[in-house]
């Protein structure tokens, strides 16, 4: 079975539960409820039962949730709950630096999309990304840049996280994961940043994008969108191998297996959800 195409995986804060409706209708391939940063120290448990409250005022709905860090005193509760509620569609783990705390999230029954996001995280990504329970991983750009002292917006930093950005897709790959969500791009107002920034990162092998505003739904789905050109060469690829033929000769190059599967993977682009 093919992995689901998700290109936007929108976050809300559970202390705003009228916006969970809101966020789920915006276009967003996935909606993170999130328990964890969004969230005050004081209002966690609130957060928490109005979570319960939608999902079962909402037994249709999907939702993925962003449950607090382990060793957090909300982490097992937040997992409780995950595990409780049919609407959970997955688990998103946040400083996932070990295979155990993955084994732990998905003790819920529900897939894991560990956020790698620290210095230990990166470093134990071979592991993360063959454990048990991983649908895909997560990039917590921001938060790596601070635990790895990185200088805010600098060309060296940017470096070294094209560096761990590298990382999260070779290992993905490696472990046979679904395609790796970028992190989120914090300036909601700079829809041509965020365009820029997520056709990089979809150049360097991502699926998509975390993002914190419902704004960046729609850019995000233009920036990952095949050009008219590569959407004409896919369809021509694609005619040519449904016509039987196995290997051939197309605009000049040699069309086989890997060539026809990059050609049906970018037509899928165009309408994921077929």
């Amino acid at each position: 079975m093919s992995p689901v195409i998700v290109r936007t995986a929108l976050f809300v804060p559970a202390t705003r539960p009228e916006r969970i409706g809101k966020a789920l209708a915006s276009g967003a391939d996935r909606v993170i409820v999130d328990l964890e940063d969004a969230v005050e120290e004081a209002a966690k448990e609130q957060a928490r039962e109005n979570l319960h409250q939608f999902l079962s005022d909402h037994p249709q709905a999907e939702v993925l949730v962003r449950v607090n860090a382990p060793g957090h005193w909300a982490f097992d509760a937040d997992l409780a709950l995950c595990h409780r509620h049919a609407g959970v569609a997955g688990v998103l783990l946040p400083k996932a630096e070990t295979v155990q705390q993955i084994e732990r999230a998905h003790a819920t029954g529900k897939p894991v999309l560990p956020i790698i996001e620290s210095a230990r995280g990166l470093v134990a990504l071979p592991q993360l990304a063959a454990a048990t329970g991983v649908e895909r991983l997560s990039f917590g750009s921001l938060d790596l840049g601070l635990d790895l002292n990185l200088g805010t917006g600098s060309e060296a930093a940017a470096q070294v996280l094209s560096h761990a950005r590298y990382a999260v897709i070779l290992h993905s790959r490696a472990a046979g994961l679904a395609a790796p969500l970028d992190g989120v791009f914090p300036s909601i107002q700079d829809a041509d940043g965020l365009h820029e920034h997520v056709q990089f990162a979809r150049d360097m092998g991502f699926g998509g994008a975390l993002c914190i505003h419902p704004s960046q739904v729609a850019v995000i789905h233009r920036a990952l969108q095949p050009s008219a050109a590569e959407l004409d060469w896919a369809r021509r690829v694609v005619a040519g191998a449904d016509s039987g033929a196995g290997v051939f000769t197309l605009d000049g190059q040699m069309v086989d297996a890997p060539v026809i599967l990059r050609a049906r993977a970018l037509l899928q682009l165009v309408n994921p959800h077929s």
